[in-house]
């Protein structure tokens, strides 16, 4: 689904924009929906297939994360056209003539709910092994009603594991100077840089020189999205001198980081999504207003992560959205464009953290675990939700893990594995605490045993299909 993961990861996220810093749907999230709503049995048809009461337009697209069809059906009173054509469009799909999706090939759909007229019901389509995927979408990031098909529910042979792309952990590749530049920082002049979305190389170079922007696209969601609408009118501003060279500073700085790789027509295969700073004119135009209030900060972003700037080449984002060596200068340039467009902070007081299901998964409350999940009394650990890369033992109270760099070890880790981006995922009870099964890694403690569990005692269990998917969150007693 479109807020899913790229046949396994959260991609999930969600939205490009809420990765992307602004990209591509965090001021379209009210056209795609979200939230849950009820379905009934047609008690004309002579079938149990869910159905909505009115349907105002259907959808079809490529979702752009799993590359599979799906279809949008907006179903209730409160739809009007222009509200269905501008949704469709937001998605790059096409309006059905017959204003219904079709049913062939479907696995299951997910129904969300916008208001009390405006529901949205999505259509999924694809093989049988991405049906827990396409229910962990709907139901962990979507907030919706997941109704699947027999292919999903077990009754028609379907119903596996997610499959897929998945999330590769950031690693510091170091590399020589690209010919013609200065030697680097690193050992034997040598450019280090964190092969990360939160990653930057030297000041003055270019990331995708120095890093993998392959690497950096699976940790996030990418597709082509357009600008800003009118981005290309030619901009006064560009016959100030002044201006346009801290224009060209802010550009130099997002060369530096893993932004590129995603916002620049030159280092992404089809197309940049929505800002990109090799755009024609003043590229700043290309942003929408939502994307300009993360840079200015003044829409909270901390669930994307960032590393300290000691560890990325000087960059640092905790003052400004955008990753720089100077990050007062860069939160007051975006302060500034905002202002240009006669935007206030108090313009952006209730608009969500950026982050969406990552956000979501930090303010998380876990309740107690059921159906014996959790660590039994010989170390077996139990879990539901399928096959799983990643498995965290906590204390009580700990934070939730989210991404890396800085979140996804939070204090309170008792014992984290992972499963390598090229590994085989886990299945439940084939993991005992403190045993590291051939083709895992321990992440936590870095070497040795974990701390024993102490009986009558309380702990956290964290499991997730990868990287912002968690499949189980509850508290056990061991």
């Amino acid at each position: 689904m479109q807020w899913g993961p790229r046949g396994s990861w959260l991609r999930a996220a969600v939205c490009a924009s809420l990765w992307m810093f602004g990209s591509a749907c965090s001021d379209d999230s009210a056209a795609a929906g979200d939230g849950e709503t009820d379905t009934a049995d047609d008690p004309d048809d002579g079938t149990d297939e869910p159905t909505t009461p009115t349907v105002a337009g259907a959808c079809s697209y490529e979702s752009p994360f799993t590359q599979s069809a799906e279809c949008r059906e907006y179903a209730g009173d409160g739809w009007v056209v222009d509200d269905v054509e501008g949704a469709c469009d937001q998605l790059n799909g096409e309006l059905e003539a017959s204003g219904r999706c079709s049913t062939d090939g479907l696995l299951g759909r997910c129904t969300l709910d916008q208001g009390a007229e405006t529901t949205v019901v999505v259509f999924a389509y694809g093989e049988a092994d991405s049906c827990e995927g396409q229910a962990t979408g709907c139901e962990v990031f979507g907030g919706g009603e997941w109704n699947p098909e027999p292919v999903c529910d077990g009754s028609g042979g379907g119903g596996g594991g997610g499959g897929g792309g998945v999330f590769i952990q950031p690693t510091l590749e170091c590399r020589d100077p690209v010919a013609g530049e200065p030697a680097g920082n690193g050992p034997d002049g040598q450019v280090c840089t964190w092969q990360s979305i939160a990653g930057c190389t030297e000041d003055g170079r270019r990331f995708s020189d120095y890093a993998s922007c392959d690497v950096v696209r699976s940790q996030r969601p990418y597709y082509p999205v357009p600008p800003a609408d009118g981005y290309d009118v030619p901009d006064p501003r560009m016959q100030d001198a002044e201006y346009v060279a801290e224009l060209a500073w802010v550009k130099s700085q997002i060369e530096a980081s893993g932004c590129v790789c995603c916002h620049t027509a030159a280092d992404t295969p089809d197309g940049p999504s929505n800002w990109y700073i090799d755009a024609p004119g003043n590229w700043i135009n290309t942003f929408k207003p939502s994307g300009l209030a993360l840079g200015a900060t003044w829409v909270d972003s901390v669930a994307l992560g960032a590393y300290p700037a000691e560890d990325n080449n000087g960059f640092d984002r905790d003052i400004s959205g955008i990753p720089s060596t100077d990050p007062e200068r860069m939160r007051d340039f975006f302060i500034g464009e905002l202002a240009h467009r006669g935007f206030r902070r108090d313009d952006f007081s209730d608009t969500p953290p950026f982050g969406g299901p990552l956000y979501d998964q930090i303010v998380y409350r876990p309740t107690a675990c059921e159906d014996g999940e959790g660590v039994a009394g010989d170390g077996t650990i139990t879990w539901a939700g399928g096959d799983a890369r990643y498995l965290y033992v906590l204390a009580t109270g700990a934070d939730n893990p989210t991404v890396p760099p800085n979140l996804d070890l939070p204090d309170g880790t008792l014992w984290r594995v992972d499963v390598p981006s090229d590994g085989a995922p886990v299945t439940s009870e084939s993991v005992v605490y403190g045993q590291t099964p051939g083709g895992l890694s321990q992440r936590f403690p870095a070497s040795g045993d974990p701390a024993a569990l102490v009986p009558g005692t309380e702990y956290y269990l964290y499991v997730t299909r990868d990287v912002g998917i968690p499949i189980t969150r509850c508290l056990f007693t061991f």
